[in-house]
């Protein structure tokens, strides 16, 4: 009975093979570019897709969003400083068909593209920008690669710079600039300090001289300060105006009074 069925079992398996590689299913995030005997047929998908094995032929194609490190690229930039860079690249596939035909690999393709991008936006700025802007020169790579992967049907997402790395000497001379701003800054502010103290004192100076009570004033508030110290010792300053009012009201001794006319 079983040599019966051998010569319908055969045939059985064949059909099952057959239909096996017959029958692609493609998830949501997946579509199968098609091609008919060499030729583009269509993109399909996602779901149940029938291929007729030996004619027809199917490219899947990833439609999620895909992360691409980029490689450290050694960069000049442009005040004559070399640096490390590295980033990454955030992309995914619009066009499936752009994608598998016009481009062998769109893979390495955009990840040779992001290479000499890196190298060339960033070599055309200076040490400074690149450590303080960014967000400016991601934008700047970003718009760059976007407009060339158009044609691939690619689209950029994001590129973002990950690390710029600097020799021993760079990272000490940095340091000393920094100090050296400190510095600046500190004896900027108080320089100004200084300057609007000097103006207050001089507005003070005026309205004491202008009214002999405020000068009397600000000295019994002199006294009072130096007495609650701690000091044995009291200097009593006696400013020339309040003596001079003084000798004004009185007459120097040996001298007769004046008579009235």
């Amino acid at each position: 009975m079983i040599g019966d069925l051998i010569p319908w079992l055969v045939p059985a398996v064949v059909l099952l093979l057959i239909l096996g590689s017959a029958i692609k299913i493609l998830p949501e995030y997946q579509r199968g570019v098609v091609f008919f005997l060499g030729r583009f047929q269509g993109v399909k998908g996602p779901g149940l897709i029938i291929v007729v094995p030996g004619i027809q032929q199917i490219v899947r194609v990833d439609l999620r969003v895909i992360t691409l490190d980029v490689p450290s690229q050694d960069v000049i930039s442009r005040d004559n400083v070399t640096v490390r860079v590295n980033a990454v690249l955030y992309f995914r596939v619009v066009d499936p068909e752009r994608a598998i035909i016009r481009v062998e690999d769109f893979n390495s393709a955009t990840s040779q593209l992001s290479q000499t991008t890196l190298r060339s936006v960033l070599g055309k700025h200076d040490l400074d920008e690149m450590l303080s802007e960014r967000d400016k020169l991601n934008a700047d790579i970003q718009e760059i690669i976007d407009s060339q992967t158009e044609e691939w049907g690619i689209k950029v997402a994001n590129v973002e710079i990950k690390h710029v790395d600097l020799n021993e000497s760079m990272i000490r001379a940095i340091a000393r600039q920094a100090e050296a701003e400190r510095e600046r800054r500190a004896k900027v502010i108080h320089a100004e300090g200084e300057l609007q103290a000097s103006k207050k004192l001089v507005e003070a100076a005026e309205v004491m001289s202008a009214n002999s009570g405020a000068m009397q004033l600000r000295y019994m508030q002199t006294l009072s300060d130096m007495s609650n110290t701690n000091s044995s010792t009291i200097v009593f300053p006696l400013p020339l105006d309040l003596l001079k009012t003084f000798m004004e009201k009185a007459p120097a001794a040996g001298q007769p009074k004046q008579p009235e006319p």
